[in-house]
């Protein structure tokens, strides 16, 4: 039989959220790619949730696209509501959110894919990988065709040996109905993989027609919209905003659930994986906050185009019957039909564990990964990972250092990290909690942490890092030169602090002292500042921000200061750490397996004490002065 044989310089396996960033990472940095997808129609699909970003999500969509990806340009091209969340705490927390277009988001990213140079695209369900003396040599199709490519990045979502349950009904197809993956799953394991099982979850979708919207709450967005994108004209996204809805279940709705938990696949044993704890389904949040009288339930359109409408808070595997039941019950959706039930669906992923820092299998050179096979959750999550793995795949085929951002860097580097050095035994979720430098990795200056490694790369333009450069050097301008700027406390200036309900001045002051105040900021101050220059509203932000938080920012600065020192002494390669003496045997058996990149990372790694850091410290003295190195 006649056998294809095609070449490639790097091949993609799926076109979801981190298949499309990979693959969009490899084209443009001049790689010939191709990229492998179930169904041409599944690009980038939203299966779950119509929205992109969140609590700490944001970050992840901002840092994304200061590395040069696509997904907030995207979002700003095909979103139909945007609100900045947690305006009223710090800047630390404050998350972009943007309802999407779901056929539109799919349908935009596609043709992007469509027009990039150096990119293929392919429908095939690949089933095997093609591995010699443990380096990949690229991917075998359902049809027996061969890809052969120097390096493979795996982001096969939640596909691999999917399968959809409520009830007692198991579909075994993968999200929306789609075709699932079959075959990869046993490729994997006879290369070495260890494969876990996880489970997620999605709610059902509502008929718009039978939802009584009077009562329940409506919810807009922002008067004045702020693009994901730092590329995107922010005149371009202050459209006419859809609306969203606030409603809540009750008793009635739990007594429901409750009764009929026996017939969810969740408790019945039915259900094989593991369930993402911080997105849980809602008979998780009746059995586990069995205080609670009631919990939020938002109504969102899936797009312009649907009357299908998204029931937030409520995913579940509960049978068809019960569905409809436990629906009904909450306010305003007592006439509820149903266009989708709610499902669980699991599938295989990895022990991310088996990953360097890069997202390159530690047993398998050239093989990368990335998405929700990482045992990850959410559209951001993989996007940012899919990046990074794309962008590490073209630096291993142009024999480069690859991209590993850490902890003190970005989001991205603090998943990853905790992807790669903990064990997660369900569904991975960023939080902004789990970031320690929270105040120093906001969303508002992704791009002054982040461009300049993109533009290093090749993804950003010389153009817009050229505007960095100006804006950093605009910001450290005008943040000295209100520091220097001295106020009086003339009658003009008591009058503007009695206006703005601020304690009246005993003494001159500086315009940064009196931004300081919580009640003032930059903007406030420019009637006491004839000498301002204009400047954009970007770097207005960045200036308050700057002064307002002088000091934290310091003592943070500080501690990364210290958090870097670990993290460049970097461990040897594949070593033996039995050789270490007074190691524990705990951390012997921790470090062997991880085999960490640093004694920073090494430090993170459950079971490597303290004082199993310093025995690293003096093992590593020791050795450098023994061979200097």
């Amino acid at each position: 039989m006649p056998f294809v044989n095609e070449q490639y310089d790097v091949c993609i396996v799926g076109a979801g959220h981190a298949g499309c960033e990979a693959a969009l990472a490899c084209a443009r940095l001049g790689l010939e790619t191709i990229i492998f997808t179930v169904s041409i129609e599944s690009i980038a699909m939203m299966p779950c949730n119509p929205n992109i970003g969140g609590s700490s999500k944001g970050h992840l969509v901002r840092e994304v696209d200061a590395l040069g990806g696509q997904m907030g340009i995207n979002i700003d091209k095909t979103f139909i509501q945007s609100k900045m969340l947690n305006v009223s705490k710090g800047p630390a927390v404050h998350s972009l959110r943007a309802q999407a277009d779901k056929a539109a988001y799919s349908r935009s990213m596609r043709q992007t894919l469509e027009e990039t140079e150096h990119l293929t695209l392919r429908q095939a369900e690949v089933t095997e990988l093609l591995v010699e003396d443990g380096v990949i040599r690229g991917v075998k199709t359902f049809s027996g065709a061969s890809y052969y490519s120097k390096a493979v990045v795996l982001c096969t979502g939640t596909y691999l040996k999917a399968r959809c349950l409520y009830g007692d009904v198991v579909n075994y197809t993968g999200p929306n109905g789609l075709q699932p993956a079959n075959h990869l799953s046993q490729s994997l394991k006879e290369n070495g993989v260890e494969l876990l099982r996880f489970k997620t979850g999605t709610p059902a979708r509502i008929d718009k027609r039978s939802i009584d919207f009077s009562k329940m709450e409506e919810q807009l967005g922002d008067e004045r919209v702020v693009p994901f994108s730092f590329t995107t004209d922010p005149e371009d996204v202050q459209i006419e905003q859809v609306s969203c809805w606030l409603t809540y279940t009750n008793e009635r709705t739990h007594q429901v659930i409750r009764e009929n938990l026996d017939r969810s696949p969740l408790y019945s044993g039915m259900i094989e994986g593991t369930g993402p704890r911080y997105c849980p389904s809602i008979e998780d949040k009746v059995v586990r906050f069995s205080d609670k009288n009631r919990h939020q339930v938002f109504i969102e359109p899936e797009g312009l185009s649907t009357n299908e409408m998204y029931v937030g808070g409520m995913s579940s595997s509960l049978p068809e019957d019960v569905q409809y039941e436990m629906y009904r019950t909450v306010a305003g959706l007592e006439h509820a039909k149903i266009v989708r039930n709610a499902y669980a669906i699991e599938y295989d992923c990895i022990d991310p564990r088996q990953l360097r820092p890069s997202l390159e299998f530690k047993k398998i050179r050239g093989l990368f990964s990335g998405g929700q096979f990482n045992g990850s959750s959410g559209y951001e999550e993989a996007a940012a990972q899919g990046l990074v793995a794309g962008i590490n795949a073209a630096m291993y085929v142009k024999g480069k250092e690859p991209l590993i951002l850490d902890r003190s860097e970005a989001y991205i580097g603090v998943l990853i990290d905790d992807l790669v050095t903990k064990e997660n035994k369900e569904p991975y979720r960023m939080m902004t909690s789990r970031a320690e430098y929270r105040l120093l990795l906001r969303q508002d200056n992704a791009d002054l942490r982040l461009s300049r490694k993109g533009y290093e790369i090749g993804l950003v333009s010389k153009e817009r890092y050229d505007w960095i450069v100006e804006k950093e050097r605009l910001i450290e301008q005008e943040v000295k030169r209100i520091s220097h700027v001295h106020i009086g406390a003339g009658e003009k200036v008591q009058d503007f602090l009695k206006r703005h309900e601020s304690t009246p001045l005993n003494t001159g002051t500086t315009l940064a002292e009196l931004i300081r105040r919580p009640e003032l900021c930059y903007e406030d101050l420019a009637e006491l500042d004839p000498e301002r220059p204009k400047l954009r509203y970007d770097v207005i932000e960045q200036v308050n921000i700057h002064i307002k938080y002088d000091g934290y920012i310091k003592r943070q600065m500080k501690q990364v200061e210290q958090f870097k020192k670990l993290e460049k002494k970097r461990l040897p390669e594949n070593f033996d750490y039995d050789q270490v003496p007074s190691l524990r045997i705990e951390a012997r058996q921790k470090l062997n397996l991880y085999q960490p990149h640093s004694v920073g990372q090494a430090s993170r790694i459950a079971g490597v004490s303290p004082a199993d850091v310093s025995v690293l410290l003096v093992y590593l003295e020791q050795r450098r002065s023994i061979y200097g190195s």
